[in-house]
């Protein structure tokens, strides 16, 4: 594909770099000039132009812009018909982001995590999950969402990672002062929550480790007692 990308920052960034390899052309536009300074300095497939030179060299648009100034930044390009935008913007509906670029259409909106760079990351998207699984299927896993409520729900919900990477960090300062390898320490930790969710429901889990008077059961319920998860959907709520 012939692939834009206006607003080339570290999420869209990423998303390049876990494309790049696919034999596209793709162009990124010069603001965050070091992101794309990196991408075209790492990839020969990967070239840098004003957002006008993206819009017009492309058929298929990322846009990796904040909300706040993307109306003000599209309002000023000339889009086409045929061209088929992906959004990354949080802050702007899918029907939001259409408006802002006719005559071309929104047709997904999709927020990628860091780690779309490297493939294996969840991608939940709204729109059309043929393109979102052509671009990136092949290495991540597609979350498809129904409706702008959805995908709201959903943006809300995975801030969960940074609280539970707090948490890993945490237990593994704790067990760094205790034993002769840090580094070994978080990265023990770091793979025993990621193999082990990955392997089965968090149900499932639980009750695998709530063996009673076991050192899992005794923790989680001492964190319960502390009142976590209160706080956790008290903080999903306001986030909503």
């Amino acid at each position: 594909m012939r692939i834009g990308v206006i607003g080339c920052g570290k999420i869209a960034s990423a998303a390049v770099r876990g494309i790049a390899a696919d034999g596209h052309q793709i162009i990124v536009s010069e603001r965050s000039a070091v992101h794309a300074n990196a991408l075209s300095e790492s990839f020969a497939n990967v070239r840098i132009a004003d957002n006008q030179g993206v819009v017009d060299a492309s058929d298929v648009i990322f846009l990796g812009l904040m909300a706040g100034t993307a109306p003000d930044i599209l309002g000023a390009l000339a889009f086409r018909e045929g061209q088929r935008i992906i959004t990354f913007m949080a802050g702007a509906s899918l029907s939001a982001a259409d408006a802002m670029v006719r005559p071309a259409r929104a047709v997904a909106i999709m927020m990628p995590f860091p780690g779309i760079a490297e493939g294996g990351t969840p991608v939940m998207m709204q729109g059309d999950e043929t393109l979102v699984r052509d671009l990136f299927g092949a290495r991540n896993s597609i979350f498809p969402l129904k409706t702008a409520e959805e995908l709201a729900a959903y943006l809300c919900a995975q801030a969960v990672l940074s609280p539970a990477a707090r948490m890993v960090q945490d237990a593994a300062g704790w067990l760094g002062e205790r034993v002769s390898d840090k580094v070994q320490a978080e990265a023990f930790l770091r793979v025993l929550v990621t193999s082990n969710l990955s392997a089965m429901t968090s149900a499932a889990l639980l009750e695998a480790l709530n063996t009673p008077g076991g050192y899992n059961q005794r923790l989680r319920q001492h964190m319960e007692a502390a009142g976590m998860p209160d706080a956790l959907r008290d903080g999903l709520d306001a986030l909503a």
